[in-house]
């Protein structure tokens, strides 16, 4: 029994139809574990009700409870204190008020921290973080071998999921339309150090043993990647039935719309959970973490360099550059290394300016409570 946490959910079979076909989970299959439990102590001799965020839906939730599942939302107390550091996201472990019900909408009273998170710059020109996986062990960067096949977005997949904390893997899908399967695994496997890579066809059904097999009872893994990539198609291969729908791409670039439009959890058979995430045309990079993990052989490099705070672009003593013009290092992967670099240092700047603003209105706001107040007392203002 963890803590004074309910660890128990009944929740419907895959393919159950009535309420009577409900199985039962412990959460410590849902991957509630010591991490979380921690943080409800003490609990002060209340039983607290643990849920996981399952799916969102512009704001409102589906929650994962010992006692059931059901819609939640935010206390409008932690919509305002969450404001910065952003809402809840699907995965992420959270303290409700009451049990959640088909015909219940609970309130979500608190947010646990996170073991890991993959998150993004947000859609637009304001910055802030968006949460796309909380709390996943394997963060899986799908690319499909069909003319949308590209390796630099790979490679900035991996670097957001070398930053979340969870273990990265690349699955390269669509291997029925590959013409050359072995040629272009080879290339990814030489760009992506250190990161398995699993080939499959989701829509025959091949390959899939191999991914099952990583995920095992108690695990989360992620899909990431763009539209197109057949993630959807996967899941339900995966689970073994059309739970989720899927879209056509087209065949002159690969790309396909976003039919999937909301992120969700789902149960797999024999244990384990997957969270489907929708395409993302754009991924951008919020800081230089990850980077160095995705492009080990560069920061190898940068270790011989003259100066250690070299930029690899016209400094005396560069071994990285060195490299390039030798021939030791491809001049498209260093190329794209500077890229990123610089689009993560430029989101950094704009991301502490952001909430250099945000504390100035804070205090601006303070200030003028405080002025007020001495007023309303009779004092100076």
């Amino acid at each position: 029994m963890l803590g004074r946490a309910r660890t128990w959910l009944a929740a419907r079979a895959p393919g159950a139809a009535h309420m009577e076909d409900v199985i039962v989970y412990e959460l410590s299959r849902l991957g509630f574990g010591p991490f979380f439990e921690r943080q409800l102590e003490p609990a002060g001799g209340d039983e607290l009700i643990v849920a996981r965020v399952a799916a969102e839906h512009r704001g409102a939730y589906e929650v994962w409870a010992a006692t059931g599942a059901g819609r939640a939302r935010l206390a409008g107390r932690l919509r305002l204190e969450l404001a910065d550091a952003g809402a809840p996201g699907v995965g992420d472990w959270v303290v409700v008020r009451d049990a959640p019900g088909p015909e219940h909408t609970t309130i979500i009273e608190r947010v646990l921290a996170r073991r890991t998170v993959f998150l993004r710059g947000a859609a637009g020109r304001e910055a802030r973080a968006q949460v796309v996986a909380a709390n996943v062990d394997l963060v899986f960067a799908v690319c499909g071998l069909d003319a949308d096949f590209n390796l630099r977005r790979i490679e900035r997949y991996l670097a957001r999921i070398w930053a979340s904390g969870a273990e990265p893997r690349v699955l390269l899908n669509k291997a029925d339309v590959c013409d050359d399967l072995a040629a272009r695994v080879a290339e990814v496997e030489r760009h992506c150090l250190a990161v398995p890579v699993h080939v499959t066809s989701a829509l025959r059904e091949e390959g899939l043993e191999p991914v099952r097999a990583c995920i095992r009872d108690g695990m989360t893994a992620a899909l990431v990647g763009s539209s197109g990539a057949g993630k959807s198609t996967l899941v339900n291969a995966l689970l073994g039935e059309p739970r989720l729908r899927t879209g056509e791409v087209r065949a002159s670039d690969g790309r396909g719309c976003h039919v999937t439009t909301h992120r969700q959890l789902v149960l797999l058979p024999g244990g384990g959970l997957l969270l489907d995430t929708p395409g993302m045309r754009e991924l951008e990079l919020l800081d230089e973490e990850g980077i160095d993990a995705v492009f080990g052989d560069v920061a190898e490099l940068a270790g011989a360099c003259r100066f250690r705070d070299c930029r690899h672009e016209t400094e005396p003593g560069c071994a990285v550059r060195e490299a390039v013009e030798a021939g030791g290092l491809e001049a498209e992967r260093y190329l794209h290394f500077r890229k990123l670099e610089r689009e993560a240092q430029a989101n950094e700047l704009r991301h502490d300016e952001h909430r250099r603003r945000q504390a100035e209105r804070v205090w601006g706001q303070l200030s003028d409570e405080v002025a007020q107040l001495r007023k309303w007392k009779g004092g100076k203002p």
